[in-house]
């Protein structure tokens, strides 16, 4: 890449940055903890090159039919066939959860994009949205949320409908520290900005501030008693993107490298497995049930359209309800979590990636903090 091709200043500082001979060395400069920590403890899928398969099943490969696709299991191409910032008519897994009468637990969706908001429809679903540059309210005030509030409206916006990363990740940890969601869905979007407007260094730089912030929101969780121990970190795309060295600026329906994507998944009832080789595909439509599997929820009975769990990530004995939606597990899983349907899900998603309930709470739903980013 180079000032050509993605307005690199300064080639020989990004060579020394990310730029390794080998090619997991290479991963690992650019996102060590998705590659040393997920890519080692969990399991990543959507390596072509070895036989794993992950797409979208939506035929727009841009972001708010992938978001559509990610939270309710299934594309709607018919009425989800843009960006535009309006309601979602459709019912996404968290808003399903909210309505379950045995689910107590506390769910909230942050975004960068000012569209988050929409996907989940707040006027209807109840649900915390939060999004773009409005003020996070309702949660007692502290310092760092008060500068946080004032940033968004005083910083410079640089684009019109979203801040940079940095405001809405630490805006949505003030949120978890204070209410302790059952489910946290966090969208982050300036590696889809940055390369949009084709500058490499900043894509890159981008991506690499948002595996910081996953590690920041694991150990996060692991210092904290609600979550400790409890936790899932599902983390994914909303699509894909074009080839170098040319087409990695843009995605959709004309780019259909864009329909790839990958996802990660994290946690005590996940197998480390790590970079998934021969396997069957995967896709975008089965991250929703399989988040709500992990909270010991069959969504995929209850919603036919969406996608089955993916059954490789989830522990055998994890709830019995949802076994008939994955079919069997490998054998030997259920010797990896000494938690069984008591596990919290944290997935930071959908960065989606994916994007928890206190100890008291004996029905001990899974927390889940999910996380979504395009990287592509």
């Amino acid at each position: 890449m180079n000032k050509q091709n993605g307005k690199v200043q300064d080639i020989a500082a990004l060579k020394k940055a990310y730029w390794r001979e080998d090619v997991q060395a290479r991963r690992e400069a650019l996102m060590p903890f998705l590659w040393q920590v997920v890519g080692k403890q969990g399991q990543i899928f959507g390596n072509r090159d070895k036989g794993s398969d992950a797409y979208v099943t939506n035929h727009m490969f841009f972001s708010y039919p992938g978001y559509n696709e990610t939270l309710t299991g299934f594309a709607d191409d018919a009425r989800i066939n843009s960006n535009d910032k309006k309601p979602n008519p459709n019912v996404t897994v968290l808003e399903w959860l909210k309505n379950r009468p045995d689910f107590h637990g506390d769910l909230a969706a942050f975004g960068a994009w000012d569209v988050i908001a929409s996907v989940f429809t707040p006027e209807r679903s109840h649900l915390t949205a939060n999004a773009g540059y409005d003020p996070l309210t309702g949660i007692p005030m502290t310092p760092k949320l008060e500068m946080l509030n004032t940033l968004k409206a005083e910083l410079p916006h640089v684009w019109g409908d979203e801040p940079f990363d940095a405001i809405q990740f630490y805006t949505a940890v003030e949120y978890m520290k204070a209410n302790k969601p059952t489910v946290l869905y966090i969208s982050l979007g300036e590696t889809d900005d940055w390369a949009h407007g084709g500058q490499y260094t900043e894509y890159l730089d981008s991506a690499h501030r948002v595996d910081a912030y996953l590690k920041a929101i694991w150990d996060l969780a692991q210092s904290m008693p609600e979550y400790q121990g409890n936790t899932t970190l599902i983390f994914s795309p909303d699509h894909g993107r074009g080839k170098a060295p040319h087409k990695w600026k843009s995605h959709g329906g004309k780019i259909p490298d864009s329909r790839y994507i990958w996802m990660g998944f994290l946690g005590p009832d996940t197998q480390p497995l790590g970079e998934r080789t021969k396997i069957s595909a995967v896709t975008q439509s089965q991250i929703a049930a399989t988040l709500a599997a992990f909270l010991g929820e069959d969504y995929a009975a209850d919603v036919p359209e969406a996608g089955k769990p993916i059954a490789d990530v989830l522990f055998c004995g994890l709830n019995s309800r949802v076994q008939g939606s994955f079919g069997a597990c490998q054998s030997g899983a259920a010797a990896l979590s000494p938690f069984g349907a008591r596990a919290r899900l944290c997935a930071c998603g959908s960065w989606a990636l994916a994007r928890m309930s206190p100890f008291s709470d004996l029905t001990f739903h899974p927390r889940l903090i999910h996380t979504g980013v395009t990287l592509g």
